[in-house]
């Protein structure tokens, strides 16, 4: 057998497995459209499992700036800042998102996942030590395995779990950095920010808080030194950043691998962003608005009271989450089933995201749905 040979029977034998366990993973060609609209084989759907908490990613505003950058300055950014030059609407961009975190400056990244992959390892190395929330996203831990560091994780909002490991292993580490979500992406609530920071500076340890689900709807609350999010979701464009003191953001701008080493975003999704930024700002009833729909869809299904726009319907068995899925798209609603590895064995679940472009009869619609598929009438 050929090394081809043997390569193609191994993702095979791979492939095999995970759909065998109901794990498989497929593209599914779909259209996304305003008012949270999708269509898939020329069917149209109303999606719930976007990120677009503010239905900005179809605003003729944010469009309209996008298509004014490509325009101006092209479809491309021609390579790193730090070789072609740093591009206007990224300095613009950044001082506005340092402006709204109340930081000193802001960097911005290629992606939320490039954020994380590149900040951790540029401040914590070996004999330094990293904790983290269980359930921290797949790119915090990357980032904190690729830094070289001590890695720990602490018990899922638990800053009595926290504090613990910091009293155990902290004096033995020279710096010490503390991982958390302010809005957790698969169950929708929100971290202890207050009593997380409190313990962290008691013993000296610098929180990092990714705050990619939370801006514009759930962000209230203290600042972490460290302030990370994205740029694709309530802000409807694409790209990550971080907001910080003006040393450490300069010492990213030379440390931060996943920034130097990389193209810089394209000028159309800074410009995006900037204008989404300035409308989540002046528009604060649409802020609110997708955390009213999912306390709106939690208190019909009599589910714990939502936190932030995101809602797990837990399931249980991944092939009962896809078959319930499927039921819904079978009825025009578009909620994707989230298995095992994304959540835990045994948790795979609907995640059921809310937008401001959603209509409550929508919202109605889905819960009297769910409830009857899942017998909760």
């Amino acid at each position: 057998m050929g090394a081809m040979s043997s390569l193609d029977a191994f993702a095979r034998d791979k492939l095999a497995a995970l759909d065998e366990a109901a794990l498989r993973r497929r593209l599914v060609p779909t259209e996304r459209g305003p008012d949270a609209a999708a269509g898939r084989a020329g069917r149209r759907l109303v999606s719930f499992s976007c990120n677009d908490y503010l239905g900005l990613s179809h605003d003729p505003r944010v469009i309209a700036a996008a298509q004014a950058a490509v325009a101006a300055y092209g479809a491309g950014s021609g390579g790193s800042r730090l070789v072609t030059g740093n591009h206007p609407v990224l300095d613009a961009l950044e001082a506005r998102l340092a402006a709204h975190k109340g930081k000193e400056a802001a960097l911005v990244f290629g992606s939320g996942y490039l954020a994380n992959l590149g900040i951790t390892p540029a401040l914590a190395g070996r004999g330094d030590l990293v904790l983290l929330d269980e359930l921290s996203h797949a790119c915090m831990w990357a980032g904190a395995r690729l830094s070289g560091a001590t890695v720990a994780a602490f018990r899922h909002n638990d800053v009595a779990d926290l504090a613990r490991l910091l009293r155990a292993e902290r004096a033995a580490h020279r710096h010490c950095l503390v991982l958390t979500e302010r809005v957790f992406s698969m169950d929708g609530d929100r971290a202890p920010m207050g009593d997380i920071l409190g313990v962290a500076e008691a013993h000296d340890a610098w929180t990092l808080v990714d705050d990619a689900h939370g801006l514009g709807v759930a962000e209230g609350g203290p600042r972490a030194p460290l302030e990370m999010g994205t740029l694709s979701k309530s802000l409807g464009s694409y790209g990550g950043y971080l907001c910080a003191s003006r040393a450490v953001v300069d010492l990213m701008t030379s440390r931060a691998r996943s920034f130097v080493y990389t193209t810089g975003l394209p000028p159309a999704s800074a410009a995006a962003a900037l204008a989404a930024l300035e409308i989540l700002e002046a528009e604060p009833a649409r802020c609110a608005r997708p955390l009213a729909l999912a306390r709106r869809f939690t208190a019909r299904l009599g589910l714990p009271e939502a936190e932030s726009a995101v809602v797990p319907v837990l399931v249980g068995a991944a092939e009962d989450a896809l078959a319930l899925s499927r039921a819904l798209e079978a009825e025009g609603f578009l909620v994707v089933a989230i298995r095992p590895p994304t959540v835990p064995p045994g948790t795979a679940r609907l995640r059921v995201a809310f937008s401001a472009a959603h209509a409550e009869a929508d919202v109605d619609a889905l819960a009297a749905r769910i409830a009857a598929l899942t017998g909760r009438t």
